[in-house]
C-alpha cells in the first residue's frame, strides 16, 4: 500500500485508528496546520508551520496508537486556497516521507551530535507508529498524487 492514497472507503482499514479530517477545513496551510494540531492533540509550543509540523509528525510520542491512518474527506477542497501549487506538493512529500522514515525509525533512542562533533546516544523513547493518509477521490487530489508518484 502507498503512503498516501485515493479511498472512499476508509472504515475498511478496521486495523487502524482512524482520524478523520474534513478537507473543508484545510483550505490553507494556515488553517491546515490549526485542524491538524487539534485533531492530533500536538503540544501547545507547535509552531503552525512547516517545520514544526514536520517535528510534530515524527514524534507523535503522545498518541498511543500504534496504527493511524489520516482521511481527508471533501478532498476537493484540500489546500484549495493555496495560490502556489509547490506548496501543497512539498506538504505531501514530507508527508509521504515521513509515514515512510516511520517504517524504518529505530524507536529506542536517537544520536544527537554534542559540541565536540562526536555523538550520543539520547536518552528517550518515541514508540514505533504506522501512519498512512487517504483522501476521499477528488480529481485534485488524484492529479496531486499523480505528481508525486
Amino acid at each position: 500500500m502507498n503512503n498516501l492514497f485515493i479511498t472512499d472507503s476508509p472504515k475498511q482499514f478496521d486495523d487502524y485508528s482512524l482520524i478523520e479530517i474534513n478537507s473543508k477545513n484545510c483550505k490553507t496551510l494556515k488553517d491546515f496546520y490549526e485542524t491538524l494540531a487539534e485533531v492530533l492533540h500536538f503540544p501547545e509550543y507547535f509552531g503552525f508551520n512547516m517545520d514544526s509540523f514536520d517535528e510534530m509528525i515524527n514524534d507523535l510520542s503522545w498518541i498511543e496508537d500504534e496504527r493511524i491512518m489520516l482521511y481527508f474527506y471533501n478532498s476537493s477542497d484540500f489546500l484549495l486556497n493555496e495560490r502556489n501549487d509547490q506548496k501543497v506538493i512539498s506538504l505531501l512529500e514530507l508527508i509521504d516521507a515521513t509515514c515512510e522514515d516511520w517504517k524504518f525509525m529505530d524507536v529506542d533512542a536517537e544520536m544527537e551530535q554534542v559540541s565536540d562533533g562526536s555523538k550520543e546516544e539520547e536518552d528517550y523513547f518515541i514508540p514505533k507508529k504506522e501512519l498512512v493518509v487517504g483522501f476521499s477521490e477528488s480529481q485534485r487530489m488524484e492529479d496531486f498524487l499523480a505528481e508525486l508518484f
